[in-house]
């Protein structure tokens, strides 16, 4: 008899979520359901959402990308940028095609079913909420940042740090959560939480108000992938603990394990980064504070072309051996 396929919940966004869906996607025996956030407002998406009305696109065309078989040869089509046109310049093809099949079908899930449809996708991709909103931050000297893109990348070299986010919608009173975003919160096995900038991709999507709620409700065991780097802007100066701190914070609740990567970038890199005013993440497992939180600690590095991430074969392996260890104990 077939076993029933773990089922994974994602939350996130950006390229972080990317990294993840990419590995996971080749894994058996898993049922994976991606809730993203909804507040990109950079670039072609934040574009297109001023002209047209829709919600942003660019964050969920990153996963149907990554949950494609298809994946390669179409992240060479769709990512492409237009630079011909006038009017297509800058956009990328993706992201139009996105935009048009939600207003043919009227529905901005219907839209990206469609292309999931059309691309093979192995998975669900929802977004964390289909009400259009702007994301604040309220940093620590009272001042208030609007929107995604600005919170994102700050304007000079120095900014208070951010004490609260929340979510301003455009054309109601109120938002809510898809509400299918609770039935797989309520069926999951796993909770995966990031990689991705914290406050901008993360929580972004957890002050959704439901959310944190489902989460709460959730039988599914919960981990939080670590950022490798800080982020100037949103988590400047921060510790690992700091950023589990303030994950938890919004949430409401602990997570039961914290996926954390070990290898350190070379100087070189890290001085470029330094630049940045972005410097590594380091915890120490042994530290009393993690409490009954379990550290899984692994190389999961990837540097090619300069960039640290997450490599994501290497964090699909951590990611199966969590689950292959509980299946384990359990038998």
């Amino acid at each position: 008899m077939d076993r029933e396929p773990i089922k994974i919940v994602t939350l996130g966004g950006g390229s972080g979520q990317f990294a993840l869906l990419s590995g996971l996607r080749d894994l058996e025996h898993i049922d994976i359901t991606a809730v993203v956030s909804m507040v990109d407002s950079g670039g072609s998406t934040g574009r297109l959402r001023d002209e047209f009305g829709i919600l942003p696109p660019g964050d969920i065309l990153k996963c149907i990308l990554a949950l494609s078989p298809h994946r390669e040869v179409a992240r060479g089509l769709l990512l492409k940028r237009f630079i011909e046109d006038r009017r297509l310049m800058g956009h990328n093809a993706g992201n139009l095609l996105l935009t048009m099949l939600s207003r043919y079908t009227e529905s901005f899930p219907a839209g990206v079913q469609a292309l999931a449809e059309i691309l093979d996708v192995r998975g669900r991709i929802l977004p964390v909420t289909i009400d259009p909103a702007t994301l604040v931050a309220e940093l620590t000297d009272g001042s208030r940042i609007f929107g995604e893109k600005a919170i994102d990348v700050p304007r000079g070299t120095q900014r208070e740090k951010i004490r609260d986010v929340f979510l301003v919608p455009h054309h109601s009173d109120s938002i809510s959560v898809y509400p299918p975003v609770l039935d797989a919160a309520w069926w999951a096995d796993y909770i995966i939480i990031g990689p991705g900038d914290l406050f901008t991709s993360i929580i972004a999507g957890l002050i959704v108000p439901g959310v944190k709620e489902a989460f709460q409700r959730s039988r599914a065991k919960m981990f939080y992938v670590l950022n490798i780097m800080t982020k100037f802007g949103e988590t400047h100066n921060f510790t690992g603990w700091d950023f589990v701190c303030r994950l938890e914070g919004f949430m409401g609740r602990e997570v039961d394990g914290i996926i954390y990567n070990t290898a350190r970038p070379d100087e070189p890199l890290i001085a470029q980064y330094r630049e940045q005013k972005a410097e590594f993440v380091e915890i120490d497992p042994g530290d009393s504070c993690w409490g009954c939180r379990t550290i899984h600690a692994a190389d999961m590095l990837d540097t090619s072309g300069g960039i640290v991430r997450h490599d994501s074969k290497k964090l699909a392996r951590r990611i199966q051996s969590i689950i292959d260890e509980r299946g384990a104990k359990q038998a």
